[in-house]
């Protein structure tokens, strides 16, 4: 698969790292999915037993800059933790997270070295760990220059947890700038040959 692939995206590099920074610190593996579940009947269908896992929604905001091509965006991750201490385990996700991306240009440049000894399989792997398809694999091609974390004062917002307090729960949002390789930007297009006649479209 071509890098510029519209699956490779920034979230993508950012969840990659902070699930393998998670385990490397906590022994704890932290699925990430897109922004899931709502309730706790999704959450019993989704979740690992005795597990933690991420979902996340990208927001991205107005570009303010006069400078086209540098973006800002912020993730809004919800971290769930069930099975035996939840509490603790969310403790000590929200420590990693905000450890490792509150230090706005240090963070940055950890990420883009981290990425940059790594490719992301986009198409899974067999039994054995390989990839199941090394066409589908893909670099880097995000250059991050600053992190900050904001964590919600409604922590336990996301469902409520009174009703299931083997649950555990935070939100947090990251926010970081960042530009795209060359590839990807479409500042070198050229226009379109005048036609003699329109196309009907």
């Amino acid at each position: 698969m071509s890098n510029d692939s519209l699956l490779n995206t920034p979230v993508l590099w950012i969840n990659k790292y902070l699930q393998s920074k998670i385990l490397d610190s906590t022994s704890l593996d932290t699925p990430f999915f897109p922004t899931l579940p709502s309730t706790i009947n999704d959450l019993n269908s989704y979740f690992p037993t005795g597990g933690t896992m991420a979902t996340w929604d990208r927001l991205i905001k107005m570009n303010k800059k006069s400078f086209p091509h540098i973006k800002c965006e912020q993730i809004m991750y919800y971290f769930y933790a069930n099975g035996e201490n939840p509490i603790e385990k969310m403790v000590q996700i929200q420590e990693q997270v905000l450890r490792l991306m509150d230090r706005g240009d240090e963070s940055a440049q950890e990420v883009n070295n981290w990425a940059a000894n790594r490719q992301i399989n986009l198409g899974g792997f067999d039994n054995n760990g390989n990839p199941v398809n090394p066409d589908l694999l893909v670099d880097n091609m995000f250059y991050f220059h600053e992190f900050k974390v904001y964590q919600l004062e409604e922590s336990r917002d996301i469902i409520d947890f009174g009703t299931a307090r083997t649950y555990g729960g935070n939100k947090i949002i990251i926010e970081y700038d960042y530009h795209q390789m060359p590839s990807m930007t479409n500042s070198d297009w050229t226009p379109e040959r005048i036609l003699p006649v329109k196309q009907i479209i």
